[in-house]
């Protein structure tokens, strides 16, 4: 993401250049307190660095500063050569060159929540870093307070000593391991978790997991989360009472793997699932983040799981639509369990007066084909929405901000919505508000949606609420062949030109209320309003007792929609 390549070079260009800087300032000028002042700057950028850039090597930078203090803090002494200070600095040289490798290593051991284990060794080795960076700091400031050297000497030492104690236990977890694994294994043995919940992504991703944790508790069976990135630890423990286990390697994951798993769940097509479907005795289930008519929703890495929970018969289709030849047996179709909590409208209610429109603009993707996101055109639908009187729920995509220019666009957004609510009274809910409701909150408080191409539609047509999809790959005629989604909604041109034709039929005569029962059915398929979420929990556990039956492939005539879209509507127009 660019936004995250922005932060990430700033981050690299302070912590160099103030380390170089202040190294300089001490060595050949006489404004040693200038240059322990940088230095101390340059040991904050540094801690920034690692922050936005996890395992970043600031060897060279950290040695830099070293080197800076240690020569004020002899001229600050000015006592010729001192012993004390010597040996400080030669303590100095081991921290620095060891504390990157043995952040590594600790990396490289597997942590655990919500288990009866403690290991702090771990824990240790990831904040190595920043204590020497603490380190150096009081180093600096005793060097200003002109304290005698034998106090730098302690200092240093104690360090050293914590950081030994460290290495050792690592050296001993590596070559002499446990005869029963170590804890994390034996507490997960205790456990008898029956299945997993595998899980790799870009950082703020973890609403992929979250939102499926409720059900996944909901089986009534142990299980555990198996994640692959650290900084998913923390937060998905804290949203779940079951195990969260951090795997960094193929080896940690033998350790996790314990002999009572039976299933493994997956929520994305992340690299790293391949790490996991390579233990054949479990079964894998793919169950998506969502569902939507985007291009990934029909990614052939699909093929590679024994089973792929879906929504309804409309994902099945997408991936025969999209060329990707997968069994049938392989699709369950489950629902969309996290729809249950969604307020269902059964009759139309034109001509309101005061509606409140949810605004849901998806990101701009990984890859040229998958930008769908509607924002640099925004501004013209917000404005027709404001003339309308309409309360606009602004919530964005949780990537927006890691693109720069997305992220000017929605603080364009947010500034007229600001600015109408300060002159109008009306209350809409953007920026941190929105981020504080969940979708299902959002949806339920909205009479009509406006979104892109993304799975936020597919939920919203629960509600059996009216909704537009903008079409920003400007296919016209073709978008709801490409997007059958949008076969019963109403299209929002790239270039907004029927802006105010789309906003009639959305918030007034609705002429696509019927199209919209027919399409619900196939993509979120017939299920019961009061036991919805059974068909997914009934399914899994199936799964999980090895009672699975193949399902009976629909033929073409059962998916045909019972009533189609009205030629005339506002259905994709050139």
């Amino acid at each position: 993401m660019r936004g995250d390549l922005v932060r990430k070079l700033l981050a690299r260009a302070l912590a160099t250049g103030l380390a170089v800087l202040a190294f300089l300032v001490v060595a050949l000028t006489g404004a040693t307190g200038w240059g322990l002042g940088l230095a101390v700057a340059a040991l904050a950028a540094a801690t920034w660095e690692r922050r936005v850039r996890p395992g970043a090597d600031n060897a060279a930078e950290t040695a830099l500063v070293a080197a800076a203090i240690l020569v004020g803090y002899a001229r600050r002494l000015d006592a010729g050569f001192d012993p004390a200070l010597a040996a400080t600095a030669l303590l100095l040289l081991g921290l620095v060159l060891l504390v990157n490798p043995l952040s590594d290593a600790g990396g490289l051991e597997v942590r655990a929540a919500n288990l009866p284990v403690r290991s702090w060794t771990p824990l240790v080795t990831a904040r190595l870093g920043d204590a020497l960076s603490g380190l150096l700091a009081l180093l600096a400031l005793a060097a200003v307070a002109g304290l005698p050297a034998g106090v730098a000497l302690a200092a240093v030492a104690l360090v050293a000593a914590g950081a030994g104690a460290v290495g050792l236990d690592l050296a001993r977890r590596r070559f002499r391991p446990g005869a029963g694994g170590s804890a994390v294994s034996r507490a997960l043995r205790r456990h008898e978790p029956e299945f997993l919940l595998h899980f790799s992504a870009p950082p703020g991703s973890e609403y992929q997991v979250t939102m499926w944790l409720p059900y996944l508790e909901r089986i009534g069976r142990p299980f555990l989360v198996m994640v692959r990135e650290p900084e998913f630890l923390p937060l998905i423990a804290a949203a779940t009472s079951a195990p969260v286990v951090y795997c960094p390697t193929t080896r940690a994951m033998d350790e996790a793997l314990v002999p009572s798993l039976r299933v493994a769940f997956y929520v994305n097509h992340g690299a790293k699932n391949s790490h996991c479907i390579r233990f054949t005795r479990l079964t894998h289930v793919q169950l998506h983040h969502g569902d939507s008519d985007k291009a990934p929703s029909a990614n052939p890495v699909s093929a590679i799981f024994d089973r792929i929970f879906v929504a309804g018969q409309a994902a099945v289709d997408r991936y025969a639509r999209a060329g990707v030849d997968i069994p049938a047996e392989k699709f369950v179709v489950v629902g969309r369990p996290q729809v249950e909590s969604i307020e269902v409208r059964p009759e139309p209610v034109p001509g309101r007066t005061d509606p409140t429109v949810l605004y849901t603009p998806t990101w701009t993707g990984h890859n040229a084909d998958a930008n769908y996101c509607s924002l640099p055109v925004a501004e013209t639908l917000l404005r027709r929405l404001l003339d309308r009187g309409a309360t606009v729920i602004l919530r964005a995509h949780p990537y927006t901000s890691q693109n720069p220019a997305s992220a000017r666009q929605l603080g364009r957004l947010t500034e007229l919505l600001a600015a109408d609510r300060a002159r109008s009274g009306r209350q809409h809910v953007f920026g941190a508000a929105s981020r504080a409701l969940t979708l299902t909150e959002c949806v339920n408080r909205s009479d009509a949606l406006v979104s892109d191409v993304s799975g936020v539609i597919s939920d919203y047509l629960y509600s059996g609420k009216p909704y537009a999809v903008t079409d920003m790959v400007g296919s016209g005629d073709r978008f709801a062949e490409q997007f059958p989604l949008a076969g019963s909604g109403y299209v929002l041109r790239r270039d907004m030109s029927n802006v105010d034709d789309v906003l009639t039929a959305l918030l007034d005569t609705d002429p696509l209320a019927s199209a919209r029962w027919v399409t619900r059915s196939r993509y979120l398929g017939d299920f019961p309003a009061e036991a919805y979420a059974d068909a997914f929990l009934e399914a899994a556990r199936r799964e999980l007792d090895g009672e699975w039956k193949a399902p009976t492939p629909r033929g073409d005539a059962d998916r045909r929609p019972a009533v189609e879209p009205d030629a005339g509507s506002l259905s994709p127009t050139p």
